[in-house]
């Protein structure tokens, strides 16, 4: 009772919240409490080995594409060499091979994706997204909580069995708008080198993706908001994705723009380190965006239950003002 009190207190303190601030309400939680940093580092530590050597081979296969794209048999008949954005340079007629040298990569990335990287990121982000609730629910931000309180009141095993079957849900549905992306370019590619109309079908071509990447977004939100209420209702699988989609109603533009802050982030960090850094090739960069990624995952993961307390706030809002307004037109009646 006294949590519930507590947390009342705290969404009363900072209901109706625009983006601006969650964000800021985000890096309050995050930064003033050092035991907080430590504890997300070290259960992010296994996620953040293998997102090494994930991201070395997601950047190889961004790298690799346009080369693989150049030798599918719609191309011109008298192109012999395709020009790579990448390395800036011509190449030559060697190129690689889709069975030998795209295709592996292929398979690690969507296996690596769907197994241990999902495990271990579902593992960092309930025990984050626990944690972070908790200090929520404290007056003073967890001041009075020490590392060695935090591993110890760590989610119960029976709540991560539960949330895990809320991920695997939430898996499948992205798993499967995310193949929505490469068959959409690669079909506005086949309409662009066929009807040799560059320009109107990279328009489409640009409506489609974007249309596309709005959608995932406007649902990610509602993914991840699924997540924090298996942790903290104690609701799984599809019953925690109709909640969230409950909650979410009415409030689609600002878990989009949520999502969206953090989107373009990890995606103008991945820009930068293949275009200037060329991570993909090796060295330290990859250690300092792999840190910077996971610094902004436990970032996102916090945003998103101070973003679900915000949403229930307000649809309990309107629940007391329906009462109402029916209340008084019966009494007037």
């Amino acid at each position: 009772m006294e949590g519930e009190t507590k947390h009342v207190s705290f969404i009363q303190k900072n209901k109706n919240m625009d983006v601006i601030d969650i964000l800021k309400e985000t890096l309050t939680i995050y930064f003033k409490n050092i035991y907080f940093i430590i504890f997300t580092f070290l259960i992010s530590l296994p996620f953040f080995l293998l997102m090494l050597y994930f991201e070395t081979l997601f950047q190889q296969t961004i790298v690799l594409t346009p080369k693989i794209i150049s030798t599918l048999p719609f191309r011109e008949q008298n192109q012999l060499r395709f020009y790579s954005v990448f390395e800036h340079r011509f190449i030559p007629q060697n190129e690689p091979s889709f069975s030998h040298d795209y295709l592996p990569l292929l398979i690690q990335l969507g296996f690596i994706y769907s197994i241990p990287l999902h495990v271990l990121e579902f593992c960092s982000k309930v025990l984050t997204m626990d944690l972070a609730s908790k200090l929520i629910d404290s007056q003073d931000n967890n001041n009075k909580m020490s590392l060695k309180h935090m591993f110890q009141n760590s989610i119960d095993v029976s709540i991560m069995k539960g949330t895990f079957i809320t991920s695997l849900y939430t898996l499948a549905l992205s798993n499967c708008l995310l193949i929505a992306f490469p068959w959409t370019v690669s079909n506005c590619f086949m309409f662009a080198r066929t009807f040799w109309c560059y320009v109107v079908f990279g328009m489409i071509c640009f409506v489609a993706i974007g249309k596309l990447l709005m959608v995932y977004l406007e649902w990610s939100a509602i993914w991840d908001m699924s997540i924090v209420i298996s942790v903290l209702e104690g609701v799984y699988g599809i019953g925690a994705l109709r909640v969230s989609y409950y909650f979410n109603n009415g409030n689609q533009k600002r878990g989009l723009v949520l999502m969206l802050v953090f989107f373009v982030f990890g995606g103008f960090l991945r820009l930068i380190c293949i275009f200037y850094f060329e991570c993909y090739k090796g060295g330290s960069g990859n250690f300092l965006q792999i840190g910077v990624l996971s610094v902004m995952n436990t970032l996102k993961w916090v945003a998103c239950v101070i973003y679900f307390n915000d949403c229930k706030e307000r649809k309990m809002e309107k629940k007391v003002d329906d009462e109402e307004i029916g209340k008084s037109t019966s009494t007037a009646v």
